[in-house]
C-alpha cells in the first residue's frame, strides 16, 4: 500500500496517531504542527511549523506534497474548518466538517439536537445567550449545577456550583463568560469514555476508557486536559454494566444516524463522554476526535491497520471486521511541569532514565540539541500495557518515576484502591 497521510497537530494525541499509522508498510506521514513534537518529527517525512487552524496554509502544504488523506487530530482546526477546506482541495479526511463538528465546538447545538431527536441519555439543561437570563436561573435553581461555556475550552471550562463554586461564585463566572453557557443539571455517577470509528454511517467502537481531570491525587484540585487514564483487559470497566455499555452504544449510534439524517454526516472519531448514574449512562460530552490522553490507550491496543481504516471512514465501507484490539490493560500517565495547571513552570530540563516495557508519547515538550525541556502543559505520557491493570499500572509508573526535573504525575491512575473506589461509588448509588 503506498500512500500519503497528513497528521494534523502536534501533541500526545497526534503522536499516538502516527506511531500507529507508521506500523504499516508504504505509508508516508507528513504532519501540520504549531510546534515541533520531538516524538512525531523522528517518524514523519516531512513537517510544516504553523498554526492549525490556518487553513490556507494547511490546505497549500497538503497539495504540494500530494497528500491523499489527513488525519485531523485536536479540535480547534476541526471549528476552524480544516476538514472543509481540505476535502474542498481534494483530500480525504478523518474528522468531520465544520457543521458535523458542533457537536463538540457549539453545546447548545449538542444539546438541542439530542432534545429535538428525542436521543437517549440528555440531561435536563438550560441554553443562555445572555448574563441576566443566567443569572436569574442559578438564583432558582434547587441543586446543583454544571456552568459550562458554549464554546470550546479545552477540557477545563466547567464549573460545578455545588461543589467547586458557591452561588455567587456561579453567577460571577457567568459575568465572566458574557453568559452564553448552558446549565445542566449537575450528574452524578462514575466517568467513562466511549470513543469510535465513525464513517457518516456506520460506528465502530474502541475499548472503553477512564480518564483523570484533577490534577492533584485522589480526585481533588482543578480541572486539567487530562492527567492519565487507564483501560481493561476486556475492554470494558467493571463500574459499567453489559446495559449499560449497550445504552451508551446505542446513544453514539443514534448520534450518527440523526447527524446523516439532517444533512451533517459524521466521519472521523466520535468521543463520548458519559456519566454512569444510578438511572444509567447520561452524556457528559460529545467530542469531534479522540480524546488526549484516551487515544494512547486505544491506539496502544490497535492490532489493525489504521490506515486501511483511514481509507475506509473515508469511503463509508467501514466495518466491525476491520477494526481489532489487543486484549490487553492499558494505563497512560501524564508527566506535567510543577505549577501545572494554574501556573506552570517552564523551560525546567528534563532527564529521562530506563522506561522499560512502556511506550513514550511526547506532548508539550521542546528539543533543543538532544535535552529536553518542559512547556506550559502536559509533557510526556507513558503507556505501561499488561495482561492485568495491575501489570500495567506496574509498567507506567516504573517508567514515569524515572524522569527527573521539576515535574510531578498522578501516581494513583491505574491502581487497586482508585478502581475499588469507583466501583464502591457505583454500589452505592444503585
Amino acid at each position: 500500500m503506498d500512500m500519503k497521510i497528513l497528521v494534523v497537530g502536534g501533541g500526545g494525541r497526534e503522536h499516538a496517531i502516527a506511531v500507529a499509522l507508521s506500523r504499516t508498510s508504504g505509508v508516508d506521514i507528513f504532519s501540520v504542527m504549531e510546534k515541533r513534537n520531538p516524538g512525531i518529527s523522528r517518524i514523519v517525512k516531512k513537517t510544516l511549523l504553523q498554526r492549525e487552524t490556518d487553513i490556507k496554509k494547511v490546505v497549500e502544504f497538503a497539495q504540494t506534497i500530494g497528500v491523499d488523506y489527513a488525519f485531523i487530530g485536536p479540535e480547534a482546526p476541526l471549528e476552524a474548518g480544516v476538514v472543509d477546506g481540505l476535502e474542498h482541495a481534494g483530500v480525504a479526511c478523518v474528522g468531520p466538517s465544520r457543521a458535523a463538528a458542533r457537536l463538540e465546538t457549539d453545546k447548545s447545538f449538542c444539546r438541542e439536537m439530542m432534545g429535538r431527536h428525542r436521543i437517549a441519555g440528555c440531561p435536563k439543561y438550560r441554553i443562555c445567550q445572555g448574563t441576566d437570563e443566567a443569572i436569574s436561573f442559578i438564583r432558582e435553581y434547587d441543586g446543583n449545577l454544571a456552568i459550562k461555556p458554549i464554546g470550546l475550552t479545552g477540557g477545563k471550562g466547567v464549573r460545578i456550583m455545588g461543589e467547586q463554586i458557591d452561588r455567587a461564585g456561579a453567577i460571577s463566572y457567568v459575568k465572566q463568560l458574557g453568559g452564553k453557557v448552558v446549565l445542566e443539571e449537575r450528574l452524578v455517577g462514575e466517568e467513562f469514555t466511549l470513543q469510535a470509528f465513525a464513517d457518516g454511517t456506520h460506528l465502530v467502537p474502541m475499548p472503553l476508557v477512564q480518564d483523570h481531570k484533577r490534577a492533584y491525587e485522589g480526585d481533588v484540585g482543578p480541572n486539567t486536559g487530562g492527567m492519565g487514564s487507564y483501560s481493561m483487559p476486556d475492554h470494558t470497566l467493571p463500574f459499567v454494566t453489559d446495559a449499560d455499555y449497550t445504552i451508551a452504544h446505542g446513544i453514539m449510534k443514534s448520534v450518527v444516524a440523526v447527524m446523516a439524517k439532517i444533512g451533517q454526516p459524521f466521519k472521523g472519531i466520535l468521543y463520548g463522554q458519559f456519566m454512569n448514574t444510578a438511572e444509567g449512562p447520561k452524556v457528559i460530552e460529545f467530542n469531534a476526535r479522540f480524546g488526549d490522553p484516551e487515544a494512547m490507550n486505544v491506539l496502544s491496543l490497535l492490532t489493525s491497520d489504521l490506515s486501511g481504516i483511514v481509507v475506509s471512514i473515508t469511503e463509508g465501507t467501514l466495518s466491525s471486521q476491520q477494526v481489532r484490539f489487543e486484549n490487553a490493560a492499558t494505563v497512560c500517565k501524564y508527566i506535567v511541569p510543577e505549577g501545572y495547571p494554574d501556573a506552570p513552570h517552564t523551560g525546567d530540563q528534563l532527564t529521562l532514565g530506563n522506561s522499560g516495557a512502556a511506550l513514550l508519547y511526547y506532548a508539550n515538550v521542546d528539543e533543543r540539541d538532544g535535552q529536553l525541556f518542559t512547556q506550559s502543559s502536559r509533557t510526556l505520557a507513558f503507556v505501561g500495557i499488561g495482561p492485568t491493570l495491575k501489570e500495567a499500572e506496574l509498567t507506567a509508573e516504573n517508567a514515569v518515576s524515572t524522569v527527573k526535573g521539576r515535574v510531578r504525575h498522578r501516581k494513583d491512575i491505574g491502581s487497586t484502591d482508585l478502581l475499588m473506589k469507583r466501583c464502591n461509588h457505583m454500589k452505592e448509588l444503585r
